[in-house]
């Protein structure tokens, strides 16, 4: 069941990418598209826009019918990952289902623009960026313009706003004990907040990976892997100051994969064991 529902989400986030897609035709227009062309597809935009959104609001009403009916015959149990937090859910009342459902690709959406987030923090100014720029800055919207510094610290005070709103209704709907007090709440906020940061370590060690691979093997001159190649080398100059190069040998790629997942263990362990010592207060 659990893989049932990645692959639902994993469908659901195409939907949501072919939603947003509209807005991104000139980015993959041909050249030579003709004037006529570009009038036709302007002219159907408006009544087929909706579309992908309407199904994926079906997808997620149908799969929590489904998870209903079926997980509960099979005495499954669904749990959410939210950072330093595991939230179970009882697949035998209708309304949990549906919250599941919702939070589920909810989740997979906050971490899909959350590497969107990095990638842009990462990015370089050029005169003329290239297409998969274009598309980091066109999902962004206005946020990929504001400066390096506050991106990064972006998902901490949008996980913290993010956790108040949902703790609320994970209490309302009985999946959480109520904090103690104001303070506790935005104790639990911060320390959810500061969470947010693990979501980018499968993308930061991703990138170094092919940077890796592609330091031995030649993968090509491509767009792709220059973009690639690119943020991993801004990642990278963190690691400037370590001795990792021994003569033509460079261990920076190693060392940096080692270091995000390290960080990424010792961070998850911490914030786990700082939210099950909340409140600090008393």
């Amino acid at each position: 069941m659990s893989w049932i529902d990645w692959i639902l989400n994993l469908a659901g986030w195409l939907l949501w990418l072919k939603w947003r897609s509209v807005t991104f035709e000139s980015v993959t227009q041909p050249i030579g598209v003709s004037l006529a062309g570009t009038l036709r597809r302007a002219e159907s935009r408006p009544s087929r826009r909706s579309f992908p959104l309407l199904f994926l609001a079906v997808l997620l009403g149908l799969r929590a019918v489904f998870y209903w009916h079926i997980g509960s015959a099979m005495n499954w149990m669904p749990n959410l990952q939210l950072g330093s937090v595991v939230i179970g859910f009882r697949s035998d009342y209708f309304g949990r289902m549906l919250l599941f459902s919702l939070l589920s690709f909810g989740q997979l959406l906050a971490v899909f623009y959350l590497w969107l987030l990095l990638l842009s923090a990462l990015d370089r100014p050029q005169a003329t960026p290239d297409n998969f720029q274009k598309l980091v800055r066109l999902h962004l919207g206005w946020v990929a313009r504001w400066p390096r510094a506050i991106k990064l610290l972006l998902p901490l005070f949008a996980g913290t706003l993010v956790w108040v709103l949902l703790q609320y209704l994970l209490v309302l709907a009985g999946l959480m004990p109520a904090p103690r007090s104001p303070l506790h709440l935005w104790e639990q906020a911060l320390v959810m907040g500061l969470g947010s940061y693990l979501a980018w370590k499968f993308l930061a060690v991703g990138l170094l990976l092919v940077h890796l691979l592609n330091s031995y093997v030649y993968l090509g001159n491509g767009p792709f892997w220059n973009y690639v190649n690119n943020n991993a080398r801004q990642l990278l100059r963190l690691l400037a100051w370590l001795p990792l190069h021994a003569g033509r040998v460079d261990f920076a790629p190693v060392g940096g994969i080692a270091l995000v997942f390290g960080l990424a263990e010792l961070g998850a362990w911490g914030l786990t064991r700082l939210f099950e010592m909340l409140p600090l207060g008393g």
